[in-house]
């Protein structure tokens, strides 16, 4: 039985010196099967540095076994390859050593789930995982991470923008510039992990090359003309739906189109409402009935007031739905049938181009907030967001927030002096 054991390789590597012995003993666990190996050193610091070295090739071993490559102990280089980016002068490729972004991506996913455990959505933090074994991984794979070069960035940025196509039109289909950048956020976040454990000496440049300022563009929105029209047709198809048993489920879009565009709740925070969220009061500054909402989204728990108009919708859904205090109001978000909806309307993009979804409407409530004169400090505070985002995004292509008194102005001009015809003296 060991006398003395220490974990090393966060718990992978197990070193331990047996009673009766000098010498400190190291085993891991890979493969399917147990490694045992003897330093043969007496130090305790030396026997962990030829425990780590010792590690860092099984897992090299392992790895190349399960490519059907060759393990480092036949030979420290490889055949060279075929295609693009292959050496043309018979040079052999080096054999990558070390841990692999797979163990890195491992170890991120491991501890970000328990450091970020109340502090951050537990959607959200799943959606790490996902992604990580959706794209990075497919992508990245076993590379060694000191292979992981600006260069490599740069060819998952193309392979990203190009490997994706679109069967009615031919053409790549270029993911979202948001959702880009969230998967090199969090290539970014494994590649610290690593970091931090001394796997790489420091991060590549992950910065976009090529890359210009660009234009600010607004968020999709719906004027108040068009949404009046989503509100009717809502409303129509709630009356007299397609097929009988979808009359509930039309009603509730219909509450649901009215209430995201009184409240400005974000898609998500609303499929999280609960009805012990919301509270229906008398505000003291206006008199009106409204609802103070509790919101629990990206951000935390915040608060919200609603318009009147929110009033109505909710009350019609919590009676429809006999709901009690913890179940949710609306759940997920109907993105189908508003997608139908905005397809009968020819809603669907704007102007510009850019695509109206359920988030639009709490674009539009910012909106028509702005075009009422509402504050814009106390809209970014119930919209749970700042008040650069709101001049950044919805309030540059306003043309209430300009005033023409204060644009307008001319300077005076002098009146010009009338001249004295001269008089004749009288002879």
């Amino acid at each position: 039985m060991p006398t003395e054991s220490h974990l090393l390789m966060d718990g992978a590597l197990h070193i331990y010196r047996r009673e009766g012995s000098r010498f400190w003993q190291c085993a891991t666990y890979l493969g399917s099967q147990n490694h045992r190996q003897t330093t043969k050193e007496v130090s305790l610091a030396a026997a962990k540095d030829f425990a780590r070295d010792w590690y860092m090739e099984r897992c090299v071993e392992d790895r190349q076994r399960r490519r059907g490559g060759v393990s480092l102990l036949d030979g420290p280089v490889q055949p060279p390859i075929a295609g693009p980016g292959a050496p043309t002068d018979g040079r052999r490729r080096r054999t990558p050593t070390g841990p692999s972004f797979e163990d890195a991506a491992t170890a991120f996913a491991n501890e970000f789930e328990v450091i970020t455990l109340g502090e951050r959505n537990a959607g959200y933090v799943k959606s790490k995982s996902d992604l990580i074994r959706v794209h990075l991984l497919p992508f990245f794979g076993d590379t060694a991470l000191e292979d992981i070069t600006a260069g490599k960035v740069q060819e998952y940025r193309f392979h990203r923008q190009t490997s994706r196509i679109d069967p009615k039109t031919g053409k790549p289909k270029k993911p979202a510039r948001a959702t880009l950048h969230h998967e090199i956020v969090t290539l970014r976040q494994v590649l610290k992990t690593a970091n931090r454990k001394g796997w790489i000496a420091a991060l590549p440049d992950m910065s976009a090359p090529y890359k210009t300022s660009g234009k600010v563009e607004h968020r999709a929105w719906f004027s108040p003309e068009e949404y009046k029209m989503l509100y009717e047709a809502t409303r129509e198809r709630a009356k007299n739906p397609p097929k009988p048993r979808w009359r509930e489920v039309c009603e509730t879009f219909h509450d649901y189109v009215l209430f995201m565009g009184n409240t400005g709740l974000r898609p998500d925070e609303s499929a999280r409402l609960e009805l012990r969220d919301v509270k229906i009061v008398n505000d003291e500054s206006t008199g009106e009935r409204i609802l103070e909402i509790e919101v629990r989204g990206k951000r935390g728990v915040g608060f919200c007031k609603s318009m009147p108009g929110a009033i109505l919708p909710f009350e019609r859904v919590r009676k429809r739905k006999q709901l009690q205090p913890t179940d949710r109001i609306f759940g997920k978000s109907p993105r189908e049938l508003m997608n139908t909806v905005l397809d009968e309307l020819n809603l669907k993009f704007d102007r510009e181009g850019h695509i109206r979804t359920c988030y639009s409407l709490r674009h539009t409530y910012i909106c028509l907030r702005l075009l009422e004169g509402a504050d814009i400090y106390q809209v970014a505070k119930n919209c749970r967001t700042s008040v650069e985002m709101i001049e950044k995004f919805y309030g540059r292509h306003l043309k209430n927030n300009i005033d023409a008194s204060a644009v307008n102005v001319r300077r005076a001009r002098p009146k010009p002096v009338a001249r004295k015809k001269a008089t004749k003296s009288a002879a």
